[in-house]
C-alpha cells in the first residue's frame, strides 16, 4: 500500500509541477502589446505626440530602425513645435478612434502683407538658410536636432534605436537622423501586459512538497519490504559459544573489522540522503523561474505619508529647464567657454556666452594677445549646482538662475543664463562670485519656477532699471547719496574694495603727476538690460552691470599723462603717453536682493565681480 501512496503523490506533484509550469510558459500569452506608427511621406523629422505613448498603461518602449545613426529625443509638446515651426515634419497622433495617424505638416506661408511692407535688404535676412551641397544646386542641409537645448533627454544609436520611456501627457518624441535625411519610417512603440499567474508559485511549490513526500513514502515501502521478507527454516542447534582468542583468529584468519562495510552504508542512510538530495534541487530551480507575479498578491492598504504642500500661483505656466536639463547646459557651457578661453577666440565665445560676460572675455582675449603673463578669465562653473531657480515661461525669451559652488575656493558662482528662441543655445549674460556668508533670500522650488519682474515694476523698493544707478550714486556720494539709505552697507564688500582701490591708485598717480596731472573717479550704469526674477518673499533678485570710470588728464599745457606701470592700458590703447590723457572703464557684474514693497529691509548685495573693459585716449 505504501507503493500505491508514493505513486500517487508521485503523479500528484508532476501534475500540480507541470501545471503551475504552463501557467509560466505556454499558457502565459504575450508579454508585450505594441503599435506600429506607419510613415507614408518623407520628412526629415517624425514628431510622436504623448497621447501615443498612453494609450496604454505602463512604462514605453520606442524602437526606430534605419540606416547610420538614428536620433530621437524628448521634451514638452509645445517646446517641440515651437522648434519645428519652420521646417516639414510628421506629425503623429491618437485619433477619435483610437488609431495611431500621421499627417504631413509644413510651415506656415508669411502674410504677403506683412512681406510687402518689409524693408530689408534680402542679403541682411539673419534667417538660417541650408547651403546647397557641392555637386547638388538643389539640395540643402537641415537643422541637426542633436545638442539642442530644448531636450529633456536624447538617445542616439547606429542602425535601431530602442530608448525605454515613460512620458507623461503633455511629453512629445522627436525621431530624426540629422535633419536632412528623411526620419526613419519604421518605428514602434511597446508596453509590457501585465498577466499575473497567482497560482503558478503555489502549484509548484505544494507539487514540490507532494514530490518529497512521495520519495519519503518509497523509502518506507521499501524498507518495509526488506523487514518483512517472510519465514526462515530453522538451522540445526549450535554449541555452546565460548570466548574468542582473537590473537589467534587475527593470526589464521585475519582482522576483525567492527567498521560497517560498503555495501551497508549504501543499503542506509546513505542512499536515503542520495534520493533526498535531487528533490531539494529541483525544487531550488522551479522556484527560480517564480517571480512576484507568480504568487497571489494580498491587498494592503498603504499607509500616506505627509508630503510638504506647495502652492503654485494660478495661471502660472512651466518653468523653463528641469534641474537635470540646467545641469546639462551648463556644462555645455562651461565646456565651450573653457575652449573659447584657451583658444582666445571671441567667436566661438559667442556661441555660450553674451551680455557683460562676453564684453569682459573679449577685454581679456585681447590682453592675453598682447601681455604673455596676462591671467586667464575664471571658468564657468557647472556642478556641483546648489541652486536652480528657472523663469515660469513658455514663450522666449526664457531664463534662468543658478548658483554653483567652488569647491577649492569655497565660494559659490551665480549665473543667469537666457535663450532667446527655440533654435538658439542658453547663453551665459551674467556671473559673479558669491562669499561664503552670502545668505540667499528665500527662493520657489525648481520644479515650479518663478516669473521674471518687469524692469520698471512698482512692487520692489526700487524698479529693477533703477538699481544700477541708485547704487552707483551710493559708491561715487557715499552716505551723502539720496539713495544710501536704501542699500544694506553691512557686508556690502565690492563698495569696501572700490574705496581701497581708489586710495591705492590715487597714491600711486600723485607720486609722479600730482603737480602736472588729476586723476578722478566716477561710476554709472552699464548698458546691460538688468535682469530679475522673483523671490518667496515678494522680492526679487536683480542682476546689472555698473561702470567704474578712471579719468587721467594733464592739468598744465605740455604735460603729458605717461603709462611707465601701466601695461593694461599701454596694450589696450597702443600708446605709452598722452598729451590728452586716458580713460580706463572697469565693469561690476552685480546681484542684488530687492525687497517688495512695505518691507522694512534695505537693497542687500549677494555677489560681484570686476574685470577691465577698455581703455581709451581722451580726444
Amino acid at each position: 500500500m505504501r507503493f500505491v501512496w508514493a505513486v500517487a503523490a508521485f503523479v500528484l506533484a508532476a501534475v500540480m509541477i507541470g501545471a503551475g509550469i504552463a501557467q509560466r510558459t505556454v499558457f502565459q500569452g504575450p508579454t508585450t502589446e505594441t503599435a506600429t506608427i506607419s510613415v507614408e511621406e518623407d520628412a526629415p523629422y517624425l514628431l510622436i505626440d504623448g497621447a501615443v505613448f498612453n494609450t496604454a498603461p505602463g512604462a514605453q518602449t520606442l524602437r526606430a530602425y534605419g540606416e547610420g545613426e538614428i536620433f530621437a529625443s524628448y521634451g514638452r509638446t509645445a517646446d517641440m513645435e515651437a522648434w519645428l515651426a519652420d521646417a516639414d515634419y510628421n506629425a503623429a497622433t491618437v485619433a477619435d478612434d483610437g488609431a495611431i495617424t500621421t499627417t504631413l505638416i509644413s510651415p506656415e506661408a508669411p502674410d504677403e502683407s506683412e512681406a510687402g511692407e518689409t524693408t530689408e535688404d534680402p542679403a541682411d535676412e539673419t534667417a538660417e538658410e541650408a547651403p546647397a551641397e557641392e555637386g547638388d544646386p538643389e539640395a540643402t542641409v537641415g537643422r541637426d536636432p542633436a545638442g539642442s537645448d530644448l531636450w529633456l533627454d536624447e538617445f542616439e544609436q547606429t542602425d535601431i534605436l530602442i530608448a525605454p520611456l515613460q512620458l507623461p501627457e503633455g511629453m512629445s518624441v522627436l525621431v530624426a537622423t540629422d535633419g536632412t535625411a528623411p526620419a526613419p519610417d519604421r518605428v514602434s512603440v511597446s508596453w509590457p501586459i501585465a498577466s499575473p499567474t497567482p497560482w503558478a508559485g503555489p502549484l509548484i511549490a505544494l507539487g514540490a512538497i507532494l514530490m518529497a513526500v512521495g520519495v519519503f513514502l518509497y523509502i518506507l515501502a521499501i524498507r518495509h519490504v526488506r523487514r518483512a521478507r517472510g519465514p526462515r527454516r530453522k538451522g540445526l542447534p549450535l554449541p555452546v559459544t565460548e570466548p574468542i582468542d582473537l590473537a589467534v583468529e587475527q593470526e589464521s584468519k585475519g582482522v576483525i573489522s567492527s567498521t560497517p562495510s560498503r555495501r551497508s552504508i549504501a543499503d542506509g542512510k546513505g542512499r536515503r540522503a542520495f534520493a533526498v538530495i535531487p528533490v531539494v534541487a529541483v525544487s531550488a530551480l522551479l522556484f527560480t523561474g517564480c517571480t512576484a507575479d507568480a504568487w497571489p498578491q494580498l491587498a494592503t492598504t498603504p499607509t500616506p505619508t505627509p508630503t510638504a504642500t506647495v502652492i503654485v500661483p494660478e495661471g502660472q505656466q512651466q518653468p523653463a529647464v528641469t534641474k537635470a536639463q540646467a545641469e546639462r547646459i551648463l556644462t555645455r557651457v562651461s565646456t565651450r567657454a573653457a575652449e573659447a578661453d584657451e583658444a582666445r577666440d571671441i567667436d566661438m565665445a559667442d556661441d555660450r556666452l553674451s551680455g557683460a560676460t562676453l564684453e569682459v572675455r573679449n577685454t581679456n582675449y585681447v590682453l592675453r594677445g598682447e601681455l604673455d603673463d596676462y591671467e586667464s578669465p575664471d571658468p564657468v562653473l557647472s556642478k556641483p549646482l546648489e541652486i536652480i531657480l528657472p523663469q515660469a515661461y513658455d514663450e522666449w525669451p526664457r531664463s534662468f538662475l543658478a548658483v554653483v559652488d567652488d569647491e577649492e575656493t569655497k565660494t559659490s558662482s551665480i549665473m543667469v543664463l537666457t535663450q532667446d528662441d527655440p533654435w538658439s543655445e542658453y547663453r551665459l549674460s551674467y556671473t559673479a562670485r558669491l562669499e561664503a556668508s552670502t545668505l540667499m533670500p528665500d527662493l520657489a522650488a525648481y520644479y515650479i519656477g518663478a516669473s521674471l519682474v518687469a524692469p520698471d515694476s512698482p512692487f520692489l523698493i526700487m524698479p529693477p532699471d533703477e538699481v544700477a544707478a541708485a547704487y552707483a550714486d551710493v559708491i561715487n556720494n557715499g552716505d551723502e547719496s539720496e539713495y544710501a539709505s536704501l542699500f544694506d552697507a553691512e557686508g556690502d564688500q565690492l563698495r569696501v574694495n572700490i574705496a581701497a582701490d581708489r586710495e591705492r591708485r590715487l597714491a600711486d598717480f600723485e607720486k609722479t603727476g600730482k603737480d602736472t596731472g588729476d586723476l578722478t573717479f566716477s561710476t554709472e550704469a552699464g548698458p546691460n538690460e538688468p535682469w530679475a526674477i522673483a523671490t518667496l518673499e515678494s522680492g526679487a533678485i536683480v542682476a546689472v552691470d555698473i561702470h567704474e570710470i578712471d579719468t587721467a588728464t594733464p592739468t598744465e599745457e605740455g604735460a603729458a599723462i605717461k603709462l611707465p606701470e601701466n601695461k593694461t592700458v599701454e596694450a589696450l590703447t597702443g600708446v605709452s603717453e598722452s598729451l590728452t590723457g586716458f580713460t580706463t572703464t572697469y565693469k561690476d557684474q552685480v546681484f542684488f536682493y530687492v525687497p517688495g514693497q512695505g518691507s522694512n529691509e534695505k537693497i542687500r548685495l549677494l555677489g560681484y565681480s570686476s574685470d577691465i573693459l577698455n581703455a581709451k585716449v581722451i580726444k
